[in-house]
């Protein structure tokens, strides 16, 4: 496997008992990707609960409290690799108390695996997950029918899933979904087709993942660069190196492009594209890389370098979904702070809006803002921003935001 390998970031999401520990197990275990010591210890755990198979949900069930209550809490990640891609899995909760954790780990996903129970179908919950999953800008959404073994593996049923579970995410404007059935604890449908599911023509779960067109999951047009680092090396070999240091977060720049440089508004050229491996004619996102460029000019952590040709939006307003992260309420008349890429400004609540029920999608009005909530909110801030739609850009359309007094993190938002 070569180091350029892609890397494929996908989470799963079902409600409670749907079985996406289980899924996550049996991928790990049917793509040999977990060593014979893990499975010797979860094999030993299920046979001390009396358990006649192994249970594959223990590999990710990782918080005692967790696997006290049989379900999942935290957001679980595992590693594995094949030839043709590498992975992350996050495993995010069911429990509707557990938005945050899911907002948070849907962030960088590329896909989500929404589970239903062949036996239950579209429930409250899978619709609050694709409503998050939509929130969050998931591009590639996969619907998993779960537990096809417990329905005689009917294909009319499946049918029946598929049509209710479409109607509602075209309502979302949700196109790129792929449906499959399948069985996580027999393993039909996941890496291995089976021999049950006969009727089913699409791929295996393994075979979508392994394939999913993920190059355009991010920005290539607009060139957002912002500045984590002024570097200037106190030594008498690089006493003249004046770079900047940071993550092209979209699109691409090459020596010799005319930038922009906002909020401040100066031109300048790119001289040089300086990595740890040598200098580059050309870089791309996400890569990492200091620039420098042939005029001196004042620039500083937070700016942002961009082309002329598609620029962003720079204001000290802006309106906002916020996912409320904290414990405590949000105080409109206390100040915060918002990190949006690498700038850091004090901000106020100048009105929040409405609430979304996750749950129904309606909108209230006039609303008290506590954990996990769901909110359309207007927000100022001291310094101007440079930033884009959410919809068009995830990385300079995102911010945090942070509470002065104790230093944590409060929200997480997108901007409409």
């Amino acid at each position: 496997m070569s180091d350029t390998t892609q890397l494929l970031r996908f989470i799963t999401a079902g409600s409670v008992d749907d079985g996406k520990s289980t899924l996550i197990g049996r991928l790990l275990h049917d793509s040999k990707s977990i060593f014979e010591d893990q499975f010797l210890a979860i094999s030993k755990t299920s046979e001390k609960r009396g358990m006649a198979a192994v249970d594959l949900s223990l590999l990710t069930d990782g918080l005692q409290a967790e696997r006290e209550q049989g379900i999942t809490i935290d957001v679980a990640y595992r590693y594995f690799a094949t030839p043709r891609r590498k992975f992350i899995i996050g495993d995010t909760p069911g429990h509707e108390q557990y938005t945050r954790n899911m907002v948070t780990a849907a962030s960088t996903a590329n896909l989500v695996v929404i589970l239903v129970d062949a036996r239950r179908g579209v429930l409250v919950q899978t619709r609050r997950h694709t409503y998050l999953a939509s929130l969050v800008g998931i591009p590639h959404i996969v619907l998993a029918v779960n537990k096809m073994d417990m329905v005689d593996y009917a294909e009319a049923r499946f049918n029946e899933i598929c049509a209710e579970y479409l109607a509602f995410a075209a309502q979302l404007g949700l196109h790129d979904i792929t449906c499959i059935p399948l069985s996580a604890l027999v393993g039909d449908m996941l890496v291995d087709r089976g021999d049950k599911l006969n009727w089913y023509q699409g791929p295996t779960l393994m075979e979508l993942l392994e394939n999913v067109e993920i190059d355009h999951d991010v920005n290539t047009t607009d060139f957002r660069y912002p500045v984590q680092w002024v570097c200037r090396p106190q030594t008498d070999e690089h006493h003249d190196f004046r770079g900047f240091m940071g993550r092209i977060e979209a699109g691409e720049v090459s020596v010799g492009d005319e930038i922009t440089v906002l909020p401040g508004g100066r031109t300048s050229k790119v001289k040089e594209i300086v990595t740890y491996d040598g200098n580059l004619q050309t870089a791309y996102a996400p890569q990492s890389i200091t620039l420098r460029l042939t005029d001196e000019i004042d620039i500083s952590r937070g700016d942002m370098f961009v082309k002329a040709d598609y620029l962003p939006t720079v204001a000290k307003e802006f309106e906002a979904m916020l996912c409320w992260l904290s414990e405590t309420p949000l105080d409109k008349n206390r100040k915060y702070l918002v990190k949006h890429t690498t700038r850091t400004a004090k901000c106020l609540f100048s009105s929040i809006d409405y609430r979304v029920d996750v749950n129904t999608l309606e909108q209230h009005v006039n609303p008290t803002v506590s954990m996990n909530d769901i909110v359309h909110a207007s927000i100022k801030v001291q310094s101007p921003l440079v930033f884009d739609h959410y919809n068009r850009n995830r990385a300079s359309g995102s911010f945090i935001v942070i509470d002065e007094a104790t230093n944590n993190t409060v929200a997480a938002g997108m901007i409409s």
